[in-house]
């Protein structure tokens, strides 16, 4: 492609970022990154688009600042979730960089889960659970016991970490129940722990069972441009078992989660962006994604994100098949309205490897080396990108988190999928793991199969105008009535 004279800078060491840049290489800017490590895969694009690499705190926004005025980009996008929530963006704007990134007010939604799930029930949003906020933990147990099936977050965005789910008096003997509850309460307050800029509550939310998935958009002010639908796994072990962590791995696009239902998540991501306008008085310009699930509701919204998904944001980068510069630049600069967008019609599977001890132990996790046969890479026509490692003479080594995200494409699912896992055979170290069920033909089966359960269910209800109410109760509390109409 012709050199174009744009620069870029993009903030963040990530794979996600990674994604970003090497999307953004194919459109022909310069790119830039500013990362606490140096990504390999980062350094490359900025090395072979004639950029240059920045290392700093890119949570710091004098830092983010500082670095944005030497490079004097036309386009900063802000990749993680943190510098958001630190105000990142909104400095940026302020010395006038254009960003593609949501102002702190805008991040809200994702930083406090609180402050998202009042919004959307405050501006009747569609997708909503009953929900309550507690400090007190002891007041929190007596609210679990009478709601049935729970699952308890922090009230911040802890990376994903925290989320702790306990079911009914019906799945357990009711001591036993309330000794889980109370284990599943300290996790969440301890997942808080190293956070100091909200007070430690958890929010206790309906459990509800079905298919997640993942609506990315780009969204600019007034209007949003979905981009086609993901599943992530947020737990670590195969069948979805295991702690929850940053997520092992995607698929995408979905053929059992029907354009109807895409379309209703589009429209909660729009109506959102507007009620953060009415609510903050500011324009969200950036990236909002919805965490979906399809249950007997419908598809009901389990969290906001401010940002791309990790590894989300590698399905929807490779399905790309427009100018990244060109879209990130109009979202920015609030110009998305009446745009068409073109995606491949191609299948992606994404496999995260990471190290023994991720993601609950990180000392563990850290310094495990690693080498990729990249013929095997460049054979099945795959794609690598780098997330928590460094490179030295020798190979790789791992910083504690996930290492690399490998991404295959393929013209059926099975395709894909194959071709993944034969890619992530390519990464060889002592101590790695990453997930096999992920985009196996067993895994589209038993997701499809859920599917169409609660699609079932929701769509009877529907047809007969039921389910549109609940009695909350607790002990010493007034009963009301949830109206989700």
């Amino acid at each position: 492609m012709q050199r174009r004279m744009e620069k870029v800078l993009v903030v963040g060491d990530g794979a996600r970022e990674h994604a970003l840049a090497w999307s953004l290489s194919k459109s022909g800017v310069r790119v830039y990154a500013m990362g606490k490590h140096v990504n390999p895969g980062i350094k490359d694009v900025v090395k072979r688009t004639g950029g240059d690499y920045r290392l700093g705190d890119y949570l710091d926004p004098a830092q983010a600042v500082k670095t944005a005025e030497e490079i004097s980009p036309d386009l900063v996008v802000i990749g993680p979730e943190e510098p958001l929530f630190r105000g990142v963006s909104d400095r940026l704007i302020e010395r006038g960089f254009l960003t593609l990134g949501a102002p702190f007010k805008g991040a809200l939604i994702e930083m406090r889960k609180d402050i998202a799930r009042n919004i959307m029930w405050k501006y009747k949003i569609p997708g909503r659970l009953a929900f309550a906020v507690f400090k007190d933990l002891n007041e929190a147990l007596s609210y679990i016991k009478a709601m049935g099936s729970v699952a308890i977050k922090p009230i911040r965005q802890a990376g994903g970490k925290g989320v702790r789910v306990v079911y009914s008096s019906g799945q357990y003997l009711e001591e036993a129940r309330e000794q889980l509850a109370r284990s599943r309460l300290a996790d969440v307050v301890d997942a808080l722990a190293n956070y100091r800029d909200v007070e430690s509550g958890v929010l206790v939310e309906e459990a509800v069972w079905g298919v997640e998935y993942t609506v990315q958009a780009l969204a600019d002010g007034s209007s949003v441009l979905p981009f086609p639908v993901v599943q992530d796994n947020p737990h670590a072990f195969e069948l979805g078992l295991g702690p929850e962590c940053g997520g092992m791995g995607t698929v995408a696009p979905l053929d059992y989660v029907t354009e109807e239902e895409q379309a209703e998540a589009a429209e909660i991501l729009k109506r959102t962006i507007e009620a953060v306008k009415l609510e903050f008085g500011v324009e969200y310009r950036g990236v909002i994604s919805a965490q979906m699930m399809l249950t007997a509701y419908g598809p009901t919204l389990i969290e906001f994100y401010s940002r791309f998904g990790d590894p989300e944001a590698l399905n929807v980068m490779y399905l790309l098949d427009d100018d990244a510069y060109e879209l990130f630049t109009r979202a920015a600069s609030g110009r998305l309205g009446g745009l068409k967008v073109g995606f491949r019609g191609e299948y992606t599977v994404v496999k995260a490897i990471a190290p023994l001890g991720y993601p609950v132990d990180r000392a563990m996790a850290r310094g495990r080396r690693f080498t990729i046969d990249w013929d095997i890479v460049q054979r099945e026509g795959c794609y690598v990108f780098f997330g928590s490692a460094v490179e030295d003479s020798a190979g790789y080594v791992t910083l504690g988190s996930r290492a690399v995200e490998v991404l295959a494409a393929g013209r059926t699912p099975s395709e894909a999928y194959e071709r993944a896992e034969r890619c992530a055979t390519a990464v060889r170290g002592d101590g790695l793991f990453y997930r096999r069920d992920i985009g196996s033909a067993e895994y589209l089966r038993s997701m499809r199969d859920r599917a169409e359960k609660v699609r079932a269910v929701y769509k009877w209800r529907r047809e007969r105008g039921l389910g549109g109410k609940r009695i909350d109760w607790a002990p010493g509390a007034k009963i009301s009535v949830v109206d989700y109409a």
